[in-house]
């Protein structure tokens, strides 16, 4: 009875009861033990089960969406408090622009330099602007103008995660909300001021009119060309006044607003002219999607250049492109530490009451501008010479220790040619780049087709025309003159600015490590494919990425980032200016060899005659490069001492259409050579402007510099003709393949045709002034394939 008891009582109670007393029987004990284990097992899952339960109970669905709609209602709720408190407030056009107070520009000793001229705003009635022209503002920014309730949400949510996080505006705002940004309130990157503005703009598009708002969008936003409000942009661009504006004129005036000085028709660069002509396209394209243009009109329309900007009092001479250097540095700046827009930092910097202090010394600049005239533009006459009116001159002088701006030369002057030829990147470098190639090699520790290590005195074969080997893309490009030097050295190559040899080079060191130098140097690289062709420096670069470059190898291979800008406070704020000087880059060694090597370009090779036999020199150490590219449209020098880096490029550009054209004739002279005005300029400005007696201080046993070079004379085929061709050859001829690492053979002295006194042995050390040596050599001219 006690086991049909203990069962009855085990179905009742889900459980064996636990048995009692020593004496149970075996079958009894081994009932209570698996009891014991059922027991503890359904006391784990009894644990686990209230864990899981009591998380259950903490996120039930019915809690979630409680939690969501609580949340709603308190945003909601704080929102609806919001739109009570804020009030549209007193907005003023013609306010806001007594606001606006002149920038002051100041030299780097703190003397003045100019001030940028009065804010220019006139308010038009919307009467008075076509139809067609309004289109062309609601096209372009905000397709739902007339539809909407004055916000985006989705991009305003956008805009308002973004500046919460530091990263500026970049969500979509409506053409209301700018109104009311540009009226009511100020360009801040807030997340209070984001919210005012759509509080305001939801209370404004319901108080006043669409064409009230459109007309006070466009007389209040900022065009470029200190111009505020479609009048003053009117006049500015076309010279007439918004009523008589076309519906091209205005799509191009609506497409400036995204980046009024990047889309600056007469500064532009080529960059920025297409992508002001995809806007333009993209304005009138949404005008016919809204039924607002004729298809077939649109087809007929083409794009209108606007003219050249009116001259500016105290932005003549070389102070405009200092002056938008400068601007356009601190732009930069801004748009980094604040995470705004380029357009919202134009509209921060120009007329804002800045104080900038530039790190141009008046003195430099005064020599550099005087060196310029006397060696070029005293020698131009363009009644005698047509070509002479296509010559344009652009120069940036940088010391390398602090990265500073200390001169530069954008033109002739702000008003007679807006673009500075300073900054453009449209023209090619030429033999210039053939340093960053050697820099490239040295840094890979790259070596020849045989295996053998490169170096400074590593022996190429220097024949015209020479196919490169160990390249899928066949390349054979001309020596000057179509001279063959035979087997020569890099350092010989370098001075004598052997084509074939460089390109060899850079296919041994691989192209895509070239590129990967040159960008850690501040070339802009992007979007170049890695072919041999750009060892000829088909590329586009300025003066100031050069000077950059030169001013890496100088700094014995920390970076340099030229810096015009020392300072700038604007209401008792100082914007933090960057170290121009950054990272280890090429490792000083690396460095060193490359400005050893580029000292024998000045004592022996293509620019003897004006640096070297100058007679202002006395004997100051240089390293430099000349350059002259395809068909003689640019010509520079590049070179430097220890404490001063220069870039002089000399670029043919049509008077009339502003077309790349050839040099060919200019000044007198046959061809425009890197070695000639360039360096003749280069020359007269450093030796005037650096401290005298300086000396390089190099870690290397390689180059010119630490043993002087003997350069071959070039052997030149009768067959072949002594005009430079136009077209150099990309494809492989029919022999004469000679390895990189031949053995060399003799070099005996250079013997090149006298122009001004006769020729003589080279001296037997560069470091100090030698004496006269024949006239100046003509560079090379460059492949016309285009690298980018």
């Amino acid at each position: 009875m006690g086991r049909a008891e203990e069962r009855r009582a085990r179905q009742r109670g889900g459980h064996r009861t636990e048995p009692t007393g020593s004496s149970a029987t075996p079958a009894t004990g081994v009932g209570g033990g698996r009891a014991a284990a059922r027991r503890a097992a359904t006391g784990k899952r009894a644990q686990t089960g209230t864990g899981k339960s009591g998380l259950r109970r903490l996120f039930t669905w019915k809690k979630i969406i409680g939690t969501f709609f609580g949340l709603c209602l308190l945003g909601i709720g704080a929102f609806a408090v919001l739109y009570i408190m804020v009030s549209v407030p007193d907005g003023n056009a013609a306010a806001q622009a007594a606001l606006r107070q002149s920038n002051v520009y100041k030299y780097s000793d703190g003397t003045v330099l100019a001030r940028d001229g009065k804010v220019n705003r006139e308010i038009v009635d919307l009467s008075k602007v076509p139809k067609g022209v309004q289109h062309t503002f609601v096209a372009a920014e905000n397709k739902t103008f007339y539809h909407d309730s004055g916000i985006d949400l989705r991009g305003t949510a956008r805009g308002l995660y973004n500046t919460a996080r530091g990263r500026g505006a970049q969500g979509g705002s409506t053409i209301t909300q700018q109104y009311v940004k540009n009226y009511y309130l100020s360009q801040e990157q807030t997340v209070t001021r984001k919210l005012k503005e759509m509080v305001i703009s939801l209370k404004v598009d319901r108080q006043m009119s669409k064409d009230d708002i459109l007309a006070g969008y466009i007389n209040t936003s900022y065009y470029g060309r200190n111009a505020y409000g479609i009048q003053a942009a009117a006049q500015a661009y076309y010279r007439v006044d918004a009523e008589k504006l076309t519906v091209e004129q205005g799509a191009y005036l609506a497409a400036l607003l995204q980046a009024p000085s990047q889309y600056d028709w007469a500064v532009a660069s080529d960059t920025g002219k297409r992508l002001v002509k995809a806007r333009w396209n993209y304005v009138l394209d949404n005008m016919v999607e809204e039924n607002w243009l004729d298809k077939g009109k649109r087809g007929a329309m083409r794009f209108p250049e606007p003219k050249d900007p009116k001259p500016v009092a105290g932005l003549e001479g070389q102070k405009g492109y200092l002056v938008a250097l400068a601007n356009q540095q601190l732009e930069q700046q801004l748009m980094g530490q604040e995470g705004i827009s380029l357009s919202e930092a134009q509209a921060k910097v120009e007329n804002q009451g800045w104080t900038i202090t530039l790190n141009i010394d008046k003195k430099k600049q005064a020599q550099l501008e005087k060196s310029v005239k006397s060696r070029l533009t005293s020698k131009l006459d363009p009644k005698k010479r047509k070509v002479d009116k296509n010559i344009q001159a652009g120069a940036v002088s940088v010391a390398p220790k602090t990265g500073a701006v200390v001169a530069l030369y954008g033109g002739v002057d702000y008003f007679k040619h807006y673009t500075s030829n300073a900054t453009r990147t449209d023209y090619q470098p030429a033999s210039t780049f053939k340093p960053v190639i050697l820099a490239a090699a040295l840094e890979e520790k790259a070596t020849t087709q045989d295996d053998k290590p490169i170096n400074a005195n590593t022996v190429y074969d220097g024949t015209s025309k020479r196919p490169v080997k160990g390249s899928d893309i066949g390349f054979a490009p001309e020596n000057e003159d179509d001279r063959d030097y035979g087997d020569v050295t890099v350092q010989t190559a370098m001075n004598k600015s052997i084509n074939s040899v460089f390109a060899q080079l850079g296919v041994d060191v691989g192209m895509d490590n070239v590129l990967k130098v040159a960008d850690q140097l501040g070339m802009d690289t992007a979007g170049m494919k890695p072919v041999p062709a750009l060892t000829l420096g088909t590329m586009g670069a300025s003066p100031l990425q050069m000077a950059g470059v030169y001013a890496t190898l100088d700094n014995h291979g920390k970076q340099v980032t030229p810096t015009i800008v020392k300072a700038a406070e604007h209401s008792n704020r100082s914007v933090q200016i960057p170290d121009p000087i950054g990272d280890q880059i090429l490792s000083r060694g690396t460095a060193d060899t490359v400005t050893s090597v580029l000292t024998g370009v000045v004592d022996d090779g293509t620019a003897r005659t004006s640096v070297r036999d100058n007679s202002a020199r006395d004997g100051q150490q240089v390293a430099g490069k000349t350059g002259t590219s395809d068909d003689n449209k640019s010509a520079w020098f590049t070179g430097y001492t220890p404490d001063l880096v220069t870039s002089v490029g000399l670029f043919g550009e049509d008077e009339k259409t502003r077309a790349h054209a050839k040099m060919y004739g200019a000044g007198g002279e046959d061809r425009v050579n890197g070695g000639g005005f360039p360096a003749k300029i280069w020359a007269a400005y450093t030796f005037g402007a650096s401290a005298r007696n300086g000396k390089f201080d190099l870690d290397t046993d390689q180059g010119a510099a630490v043993k002087p070079t003997r350069t071959p004379a070039p052997s030149v085929p009768p067959t072949r003709t002594q005009t430079p061709s136009e077209e150099p050859s990309t494809e492989p001829p029919p022999s004469k393949p000679t390895t990189s690492s031949a053995p060399p053979s003799s070099e005996p002295p250079v013997s090149e045709s006298p122009t001004n006194s006769p020729s003589i042995t080279p001296p037997s050390t560069p470091v100090t002034s030698p004496p006269a040596s024949s006239g100046t050599p003509s560079d090379e001219p460059l492949d016309p394939l285009d690298g980018q």
